[in-house]
């Protein structure tokens, strides 16, 4: 009676778990083709757009300092510190391909820019090898962590303008890029005025976007922290284009050959050494070792990095106050 029993109740759930599974094809609320890509964090507009002062020519931006005359180190000198400290600590970029990008094999941090920091270090300690302490920052963050004395350098992209020698020192300029613009191959675009009302990704307080955001076509101003979400952006169709220097499009064409590089050069863009703005000794000391780059590791470095993607090769002459 008991096996009658169990057996009646056990056909009785399948019954009820075969009726409600038979209720229909389940449907999808939101069909994947309906659903848009997620943005990168901190996507804003031309309200991040003014920090690199582009329109400021109450100064000589490329007049550095003179340098010392070698690179010894005197007693009570930043360099005198740094070297005690035992690391230079320099600000860095670690997603612009080509000058400032992490090594998805090693790890390490590898490029044009990393190079010049590495020269920087050998001159201080004799060799680089274990002696710099990256910090990645966003492009906003470029004068703060100088001014606030968290790196000794920044080595970034950084375009040497009047606004920010007024917050910040540069050493002399180490090399010289143009704004381009890069869009999907099939795009007819070829100058920015043919962006009008359209969306531009640039990162923030750059001199990229201060430029997008004051050209009279009035293109839409995109604004991120950091040049491979731009990247990602333009292959998400969440923008037109991308608009900067040219070797940081170089990078990302190399990454995406699906997209192209349009037009001439309309900025010139001065890459400097950003140093603290009361560390005169460490500008003159960055110069000097500068003057030795210029003779033999800079090619080298623009060969490895840049030289199969642009025209071009030699670094820009040196101009002191």
């Amino acid at each position: 009676m008991r096996n009658g029993l169990r057996t009646a109740v056990l056909g009785a759930v399948l019954v009820l778990a075969t009726a409600c599974g038979s209720a229909g094809a389940p449907v999808d609320p939101a069909p994947v083709g309906d659903v848009a890509p997620p943005q990168p964090a901190n996507v804003g507009g031309a309200d991040n757009a003014g920090g690199g002062g582009t329109t400021d020519t109450s100064c000589s931006p490329l007049a550095s300092l003179r340098p010392t005359s070698g690179t010894s180190i005197t007693s009570g000198s930043t360099m005198a510190r740094i070297k005690q400290n035992g690391k230079l600590v320099a600000g860095v970029d670690q997603t612009t391909f080509l000058f400032g990008f992490r090594n998805p094999t090693s790890g390490q941090l590898e490029g044009f820019d990393i190079d010049m920091v590495n020269e920087i270090a050998k001159a201080i300690f004799g060799s680089a090898e274990g002696r710099v302490q990256f910090r990645a920052i966003p492009s906003k963050l470029r004068e703060d962590v100088l001014e606030k004395k968290q790196v000794d350098i920044v080595v970034r992209t950084y375009s040497i303008t009047c606004s920010r020698l007024k917050r910040v020192a540069f050493s002399t300029a180490y090399y010289q890029a143009g704004q381009r613009i890069l869009v999907e191959s099939g795009s007819k675009v070829t100058q920015l005025s043919d962006l009008a009302g359209r969306r531009v990704c640039a990162t923030k307080t750059s001199t990229s976007l201060t430029k997008i955001a004051a050209d009279p076509s009035k293109p839409v101003p995109v604004s991120v922290d950091n040049w491979s979400d731009c990247l990602v952006m333009l292959q998400q169709k969440q923008v037109e284009a991308v608009s900067t220097d040219d070797v940081i499009l170089a990078g990302m064409l190399a990454q995406d050959p699906t997209l192209k590089i349009v037009g001439d050069r309309f900025t010139e863009e001065n890459y400097g050494i950003g140093v603290p703005k009361e560390n005169e000794d460490m500008v003159r000391y960055v110069n000097a070792v500068l003057e030795n780059v210029r003779g033999g590791a800079w090619q080298t470095s623009y060969a490895k990095w840049i030289g199969n993607k642009l025209e071009g090769g030699t670094p820009p002459s040196p101009q002191y106050k």
